[in-house]
């Protein structure tokens, strides 16, 4: 059977990637969480709730930092119909945003030519305005990001 619909593409141009986490109740208490399609990628919660939230983290960093830092296409996901389980285990579709591990560690900076009018560059300059931190700022005013 082939895998799918690619899930694991960004939804409507936001960093969403969705993917199959298998849970394993562990015998001390809590949840030991993994995905098969991203390799290293597990973490545990004490409870269903924290294993849901910490799968998301988990998956989030792992999908950013083995994937769209290095500029590679994240692996497409087993359709859960297809996950193999084991007694006890259960499987769930978990999403992610890499927006919060690519702004705490995307430090990759970009070059910009821009366009000001003369006098507004010379007031700048005489006030040792950081052109660079001002565009910066105002975009990320924009946007609405932090």
């Amino acid at each position: 059977m082939s895998k799918g619909k690619n899930m694991s593409k960004k939804i409507s141009h936001s960093p969403i990637y969705v993917y199959p986490a298998v849970f394993t109740p562990e015998p001390e208490g809590g949840y030991y969480v993994h995905f098969p399609d991203i390799e290293n990628c597990f973490t545990c919660g004490d409870t269903i709730e924290e294993g849901i939230m910490m799968a998301e983290d988990a998956l989030a960093l792992m999908v950013y930092s083995n994937y769209e830092e290095k500029g590679i296409d994240a692996p497409q996901p087993t359709p859960i119909n297809e996950i193999k389980l084991k007694k006890k285990e259960f499987a769930s579709y978990v999403a992610c945003d890499t927006t919060v591990p690519r702004r705490k560690f995307g430090t990759k900076s970009v070059k910009k030519t821009l366009t000001i009018p003369e006098w507004l560059n010379e007031a700048a300059m005489a006030e040792r305005i950081n052109f660079s931190q001002v565009l910066q700022d105002a975009l990320k005013e924009k946007l609405r990001v932090g």
